[in-house]
């Protein structure tokens, strides 16, 4: 079960008291209280599994240690450990407190989220030479409070996008070691599926409806993920009694929420075309070619035909596999020139 959305209570570890003491020893009657220990920080770090918010599902106030106390003989207090918590690359972390926000794009990507209290001050440190016998001490500082919310955008190559019992958990389970859920019902896929094609990440983002970014269905809920991912697969049924009007009903989903989505580059398939007879799916692709270029003639001399396929059609499934090497090569191309505009060689 992904938890993708949660709000947690942070609190940072309050600094060790100072100590107030004075030695006994005989011609050393000086003032020996030790400083307290600084208090625990918080911090963020980026893992790459996608469940582990699911450790704040009932976890929802956090706390680090406090401080040690000052000792006498003029020892301090130890530190608090520092706590890191462990959360998903593609979380984007709202401090609801001061309103800052910031996202987890890394794995080791350390954020500080609470800082601990410092340390408070012994005697020791208060003596001079018109005060040789101080009583001050300090208290230690408390440590930072602050109220979060962690939001989880799936960062995947591909997402698989589409009415709800269209295939799309079968094509994953077919192209990746995936063990998504299936069956002949709608909203089989609750949450979304992940699964790996050698060095790309494929999503089965659950089935979205005519609404669904008014929040009906499945709702907004998963629309989120389906901004990180770099590829869209539209899925689409050969059972379905006009297949061009579901395509343009879920690209009128994905418009209202974010029109951002719709640039992104787009690859359409026509699911369970083993269902039909040969002759429909003829007349579905010239049809949805046809109602295409009407509606869109930019569209003309594009590669974005609907390409039927078949869970049980080895060579239609080969199909899909030569495309989405295409997207891992591209994908290797673009590492490359990230890294070498990170190492400084191009100048931007």
């Amino acid at each position: 079960m992904i938890i993708d959305d949660v709000v947690i209570k942070l609190k940072a570890g309050d600094g060790g008291k100072g100590m107030a003491v004075f030695s006994r020893t005989k011609g050393l009657k000086g003032p020996t209280g030790g400083n307290g220990g600084n208090g625990g920080s918080i911090y963020f770090e980026g893992i790459s599994d996608l469940t582990a918010l699911r450790q704040f599902r009932f976890r929802k106030d956090i706390k680090a240690d406090k401080g040690q106390n000052g000792k006498s003989s003029l020892n301090d207090g130890h530190n608090a450990e520092d706590l890191t918590l462990l959360v998903p690359v593609g979380t984007v972390c709202k401090n609801l407190t001061t309103r800052r926000e910031f996202e987890i794009t890394k794995v080791g990507q350390r954020e500080l989220v609470a800082k601990g209290g410092k340390r408070g001050r012994g005697n020791f440190l208060f003596r001079s030479s018109t005060n040789t016998s101080p009583t001050q001490f300090e208290e230690g500082r408390e440590g930072q409070f602050f109220e979060f919310q962690l939001q989880l955008k799936m960062i995947a190559d591909v997402g698989f996008i589409g009415f709800p019992n269209v295939g799309k958990s079968s094509l994953l389970n077919e192209l990746t070691a995936s063990k998504s859920k299936v069956a002949n019902y709608a909203f089989t896929t609750l949450e979304p599926n992940l699964g790996a094609y050698y060095d790309l990440i494929l999503a089965d983002i659950p089935g979205l409806i005519e609404g669904a970014s008014t929040g009906k269905g499945l709702g907004i809920k998963f629309l989120k993920h389906i901004e990180r991912t770099r590829s869209l697969f539209y899925i689409i049924s050969a059972e379905s009694e006009n297949p061009f009007l579901d395509y343009q009903k879920v690209k009128e989903e994905l418009n209202l929420y974010n029109k951002v989505l719709l640039e992104k580059p787009e690859y359409i398939f026509l699911s369970k075309s083993d269902m039909v007879v040969p002759e429909k799916i003829t007349q579905i692709v010239k049809d949805f070619k046809k109602s295409r270029l009407e509606r869109d003639p930019a569209v003309a001399g594009q590669s974005k035909d609907i390409i039927p396929i078949s869970i049980i059609d080895l060579a239609s499934l080969e199909k899909v596999k030569l495309i989405l090497n295409k997207i891992a090569k591209e994908k290797q191309i673009s590492l490359v020139v990230e890294d070498v505009v990170e190492d400084g060689i191009i100048d931007n």
